[in-house]
């Protein structure tokens, strides 16, 4: 049992099968239960903690609706998979997360049978998805796949390459669009803007109760997506923290599922922790931290940081070349360029997620 959140329930939960045996009204405590659980083991441990804290109702849908290891779920980067890796038998060694002979940061095969692919670079869940699509499709065998990618993510090119050959080869696969409005950093580009005006569609829930009831996928309007342009059937968008209606969205995606399918789930980073939600990053990657105020226990470096040396050099030998510029892809911070950009904030250029 977590020592800051109570899981009574979480406690008789060590496998999705268990999961599966839960009445659906269990899953709000559950979820709550999750949420507490990663918050108090990455206070201990450091690690990725908002993307996880902003999945933790779609991943206990996702394991409640479908037959999980057989139904297979690709996570993209996999930054969001600690209340994965917790319900799916690892529990128990959160502990040990990051640590050497501990749990990976990321899915690996290598821990658990649940982690069909192993991650850590961004964009490639989409096509590794496509692939055990293609080989399930080949054995004659009938079990669903699944690809959870965000906004951040689905802007790189990998993701449309994906998306391209998914929509020519009309495979049976589900594509969940995990849209926070964030990647590391906040979010640029055209896409991003694309996206931001498809969360403006989103219907009112009395709307999308009555199309669920009735069997069907709610859609916005009637004006076609991008995605329905590759060829990829789209549906959403959805509240990625009602946990009802993800069961009630992915039970109907399940049943009915003919072809591609992307559903676009509108989620928080940081869901449920008051310094997350406040916090710019949302607490992307946090050291160890006290819960009760957020506050992380950096340990004062004895030397200056790389990423520190390289800012001030960078600036100041952009301040002697005014023809200088810098390029980020989505981790301004992570690379000094965030110094860089209140220098000259003309000549640093974001380009979100841009994996080789």
């Amino acid at each position: 049992m977590s020592e800051e959140f109570p899981t009574p329930l979480l406690d008789q939960v060590t496998t999705p099968a268990e999961l599966r045996r839960l009445p659906p009204e269990k899953l709000r405590q559950l979820s709550d239960e999750v949420r507490g659980e990663v918050i108090n083991r990455v206070s201990k441990t450091g690690g990725h903690l908002g993307a996880g804290l902003g999945v933790v109702e779609l991943t206990v849908a996702l394991h409640f609706v479908f037959d999980t290891p057989d139904d297979r779920i690709v996570w993209d980067v996999s930054h969001q998979c600690y209340p994965h890796k917790i319900l799916t038998g690892r529990r128990d060694r959160m502990h040990t997360l990051r640590q050497g002979e501990g749990l990976s940061g990321f899915t690996a095969r290598r821990e658990s049978q649940f982690d069909p692919f192993g991650a850590a670079h961004s964009s490639t869940s989409i096509s590794a998805a496509l692939g055990f699509a293609t080989a399930r499709d080949y054995a004659g065998k009938s079990n669903h796949v699944i690809a959870v990618i965000g906004d951040g993510a689905m802007s790189a090119g990998m993701a449309y390459e994906a998306l391209n050959n998914l929509g020519a080869q009309k495979r049976r696969m589900i594509v969940i669009l995990n849209d926070n409005n964030m990647s590391i950093a906040p979010p640029s580009g055209a896409l991003s803007d694309y996206l931001t005006e498809l969360r403006g569609r989103v219907l009112p829930k009395e709307e999308r109760d009555a199309a669920l009831k009735a069997g069907t996928l709610p859609r916005a309007n009637n004006a076609p997506t991008l995605f329905e342009d590759l060829g990829v059937r789209y549906a959403g968008p959805f509240d990625g923290h009602d946990v009802d209606e993800r069961v009630r969205v992915l039970t109907i995606s399940r049943d009915t599922l003919d072809g591609p399918l992307l559903l676009h789930v509108m989620t928080e980073k940081g869901k449920g922790y008051a310094s997350a939600e406040s916090a710019d990053d949302k607490y992307h990657g946090v050291a160890k931290f006290d819960i009760a105020t957020g506050t992380q226990m950096k340990p004062k470096p004895a030397a200056p940081s790389y990423t520190g040396v390289f800012a001030k050099a960078l600036i100041d030998e952009a301040g002697r070349d005014d023809r200088i510029v810098a390029v980020t892809a989505a981790m301004p911070s992570g690379t000094g360029l965030d110094k860089f950009g209140k220098a000259f904030p003309d000549r640093r250029f974001g380009v979100g997620l841009a994996e080789p």
